[in-house]
């Protein structure tokens, strides 16, 4: 408050000095004719005082005051001329008075937005110095996770049926300490209930197992871990994590997405943003690093000195037409491991940001395809979890799982001779299968409609099996069906861009 009070009073003294000055223009100065008309009132003066004495006769001295008198006069009237010269307009005092206060008003809006008051100088060295004591002084990962522990409150209980599976796993992971998928999948289902620390301890025995065969997304899914269970904070412990990772592979994004994270942290904008920077330009779209660092990316680039920086657009996340010539001239076994590719990529994507019901049932129903139960078991297991306490949801995965037909009417899952097929299939037949489902799917919805989901479900499968006529001929018919339903039919249109598909 004392600030703002001297600078109020510094700003009205300026002020008040600035309008005397222009409301008193050149005061200072006296005028020619207003030392002419003195100079003249003194010689009318002289002739007086010569006439007193007998040195000018009467008309002498009549004739001379005529003549002063005269100069007097054209002397007063240019005085008076200089007087209101010499005065500013009332008009342009007034816009000069009102352009003070604007730049006056400016500045004090100006400052209000971008100073602190009562902060001292802050130069550049000083402040790296604050950042470096920041990071230096964190809190450890115990610490922090006694914060956010109290900051979130007790986690919600499970309903009992995945509180029971998890016991289970538990009590297999105890039994088979050795197991690295059972390690795997209880760290992932600890932390989705939760029990966070629990989770990172899970992830780091995991690792502790792997020995020499552990990767760098190992590491960073343990520094993701602690993160979360420390509230977002990137502990020391985190680093070390995230530390390990990047020795692996420097170029794993998720690590050096947490690395930014903690750069911001601690201060260092200008770094955040060249780790983020980059992390943007090498996408893709859909990772779950992507929207935050689009979010904060521009204040970012202030701190760093780049007010100009512009954000690569964003981008595609489905196939390009170059993709889909690819797979229109792909093998069958190519084409075949382009799909599990596929199904890996959603995999991760469910691992690392979540999905709805649909993409974690899309994906059980997909490892059945493949034949992979024991991955498409431990899935659903998880989905269990995930979705706990959401019936309509869990209907719709179990559906998936056993191969019945889910309440919103999608596309059963394979059954369970469906799925024993598949794996003894070879990779021309599984192909085949997989057309074959495909074309029933565009079958039923020639013939009886569907929803958004299923037409864009069935677009994006023709355009991923490289028939891209398939994918534009479903897209029109799409059109034609979803006419009065202008939403769903720019969810349609979107997922055809998505799939690169042109409308």
């Amino acid at each position: 408050m004392l600030f703002w009070t001297i600078t109020a009073a510094l700003v009205a003294l300026i002020g008040l000095l600035l309008g005397l000055a222009l409301w008193r223009g050149h005061a200072g100065e006296e005028p020619a004719a207003a030392y002419d008309l003195r100079v003249y009132r003194d010689q009318l003066r002289d002739v007086e005082r010569d006439q007193a004495r007998g040195v000018l006769g009467a008309d002498e001295a009549a004739r001379l005051k005529v003549e002063i008198s005269r100069r007097v006069l054209e002397a007063d009237r240019a005085a008076q001329g200089a007087g209101a010269a010499r005065r500013p307009p009332i008009g342009a005092t007034l816009a000069i008075a009102a352009l003070g206060l604007a730049i006056l008003g400016g500045a004090f809006a100006l400052y209000q937005r971008l100073g602190a008051a009562g902060y001292p100088d802050q130069p550049l060295s000083e402040r790296i110095a604050i950042s470096e004591e920041i990071y230096q002084t964190r809190a450890s990962q115990d610490e922090a996770e006694k914060v956010a522990e109290a900051e979130r409150g007790p986690a919600p209980a499970p309903d009992a049926r995945f509180a029971e599976l998890m016991e289970r796993l538990r009590k297999a992971v105890q039994d088979r300490p050795n197991d690295l998928e059972g390690l795997a999948l209880l760290a992932r289902n600890e932390a989705n209930i939760g029990n966070f620390r629990a989770g990172w301890e899970a992830q780091r025995r995991m690792i502790a197992l792997k020995g020499d065969a552990v990767t760098a997304a190992d590491y960073a899914e343990l520094g993701e871990l602690m993160i979360v269970a420390a509230g977002g904070l990137v502990t020391p412990e985190a680093e070390a994590a995230l530390g390990k990772a990047l020795e692996l592979d420097q170029g794993e994004q998720l690590a050096r997405y947490y690395v930014g994270l903690m750069m911001a942290q601690n201060g260092r904008g200008d770094r955040a943003f060249r780790i983020w920077s980059e992390l943007l330009r090498e996408g893709p779209e859909s990772a779950p690093w992507i929207a935050p660092i689009r979010a904060n990316i521009q204040q970012l680039a202030w701190i760093a000195g780049e007010p100009n920086y512009t954000p690569p657009p964003v981008g595609a996340s489905g196939p390009s037409a170059a993709d889909m010539a690819a797979a229109a001239a792909m093998s069958p076994e190519e084409r075949n491991e382009m799909i599990r590719g596929m199904v890996e990529q959603l995999n991760q994507k469910l691992a690392n940001e979540g999905g709805t019901a649909s993409d974690w049932a899309r994906l059980i129903a997909s490892l059945r395809i493949l034949g992979e139960n024991d991955r498409a078991d431990a899935v659903f297991a998880e989905a269990q979890g995930v979705f706990a306490g959401r019936d309509e949801d869990l209907a719709t995965i179990a559906a998936a799982n056993d191969g019945t037909v889910p309440a919103g009417g999608q596309a059963p899952a394979p059954t369970a001779d469906q799925v024993d097929a598949a794996a003894a299939m070879t990779p021309e037949e599984r192909q085949e299968m997989i057309r074959g489902m495909v074309d029933g799917l565009n079958d039923r919805l020639l013939a009886e409609g569907g929803s958004a989901e299923e037409w864009s479900r069935l677009i994006s499968s023709l355009a991923m099996l490289g028939d891209a006529p398939g994918a534009q001929a479903a897209l029109a018919a799409a059109r034609e069906n979803l006419a009065d339903q202008p939403e769903a039919l720019a969810a349609v249109t979107a997922a055809a861009e998505a799939a690169g598909i042109a409308p």
